[in-house]
């Protein structure tokens, strides 16, 4: 019997123990490793979700705001010139004839001021009238508010030669457009 104690020892209780260690280790191991792999998947899944509702919020504010979008597209693809035209038509109907007159209209050729140093197209309108102040504010208001992509490059403000109470108007333009 004591010649097989070492052995027995060796193999029935050593290599046992190791072999049950290595199995511990890899199971504690791939244990660690599934939860590490775990975390992360629900962390993923978190920042979907929480980006998936944010889509969700976003498509529905977008689809009440669609017909202000359609109206943007369709303003913006008319042409200026006749556009700026026929709105000062509507608005010179509104305000008393002898306080505001048009005196010229013109469109540069080519795009200047603010629309020469940008990529987005522009155009430009300048456009001269003859009035009181307060008529010509209230005309500038109303252009400007049923046309916002206009934006205002140039106003010149000069006293008319004749008529004390009206004042000369130069307003230049630039027109974004699609």
């Amino acid at each position: 019997m004591h010649l097989y104690r070492q052995t027995i020892i060796l193999f029935g209780l050593v290599v046992p123990v190791i072999v049950a260690a290595a199995v511990v280790g890899c199971g504690f191991m791939l244990q660690s490793k599934m939860a590490a792999s775990f975390a992360n998947k629900e962390k993923t899944f978190k920042t979907y979700e929480q980006a998936r509702v944010t889509v969700l919020d976003i498509e529905g504010q977008i689809s009440r705001q669609r017909k202000h979008l359609d109206r943007w597209n369709e303003q913006l693809s008319q042409e200026t010139a006749s556009a700026v035209t026929t709105h000062l038509r509507k608005i010179s109907e509104r305000l008393p004839s002898k306080e505001i007159q048009q005196t010229s209209f013109e469109r540069p050729s080519g795009s200047g001021g603010f629309g020469s140093v940008t990529a987005q197209k522009s155009s430009q309108v300048r456009i001269a009238f003859r009035g009181t102040y307060r008529t010509m504010q209230r005309a500038f208001l109303e252009l400007e508010t049923r046309m916002p992509q206009l934006q205002l490059q140039e106003l010149r403000i000069d006293p008319a030669v004749n008529q004390s109470s009206l004042l000369n108007f130069q307003v230049t333009y630039t027109a974004w457009e699609n």
